[in-house]
């Protein structure tokens, strides 16, 4: 959030996929408000929040779209990462399970998004970890290194590494801007316009 932008706003939409309870809304609201709620309700369907952040000279503006983590909606996921250009796939480090269906949605985002979506895996919960930990951080370091993702642990409750995460696609997009290339070149030329508000349930 450093520089002053020298370019028109770019819309970025990213979706945050993962099981319910991984913490996928604490995170976007760590984000966007600053804030960490201990007894959040569980999404219903998908909720949308908005937030900019200057780059390497562009003003990013992420449109984010929280998903639902029950497995009684995953058929339409494909409605909210279909043209995303960024995707933050979360698991819970205390739990084995997560991991796994993290990175069922990594495969799945491989065959079925815009094909130069930027990819991260977060492992949030790390607060938690200590003894509760089931997946080493080593193990998502290597899976992320070997598939090209950017890779964190994060703590929505106590802020570590939220920040950082969506910086790091800013400036993967951003770098992607300065080689000439374009945030609108996805699979369907689906892209977020306008200011919609902060948050709101429903569809892209």
């Amino acid at each position: 959030m450093s520089n002053q932008p020298k370019s028109k706003t770019q819309h970025v939409k990213l979706v945050l996929l993962g099981d319910q309870g991984v913490g996928k809304s604490s995170l976007a609201l760590r984000f966007v408000r600053g804030e960490f709620h201990e007894n959040s309700e569980a999404t219903i369907g998908a909720a949308f929040l908005t937030q900019t952040t200057n780059v390497d000279n562009h003003s990013i503006k992420f449109d984010i779209w929280d998903t639902a983590g029950q497995e009684r909606y995953h058929s339409l996921a494909p409605m909210y990462y279909r043209g995303a250009q960024a995707a933050i796939v979360v698991y819970d480090v205390t739990s084995a399970n997560s991991y796994n269906r993290a990175l069922s949605w990594i495969r799945e985002l491989r065959q079925q998004a815009n094909s130069q979506i930027v990819l991260v895996l977060a492992g949030n919960k790390a607060d938690m970890a200590g003894p509760n930990r089931a997946v080493l951080t080593e193990d998502a370091q290597a899976y992320s290194a070997d598939n090209g993702l950017i890779f964190a642990e994060t703590s929505a409750k106590t802020g570590m590494g939220v920040n950082d995460i969506f910086i790091k696609v800013a400036h993967k997009l951003a770098r992607r801007l300065d080689q000439g290339g374009s945030l609108e070149g996805n699979r369907d030329g689906v892209r977020l316009k306008g200011d919609e508000g902060e948050k709101k349930k429903g569809c892209c």
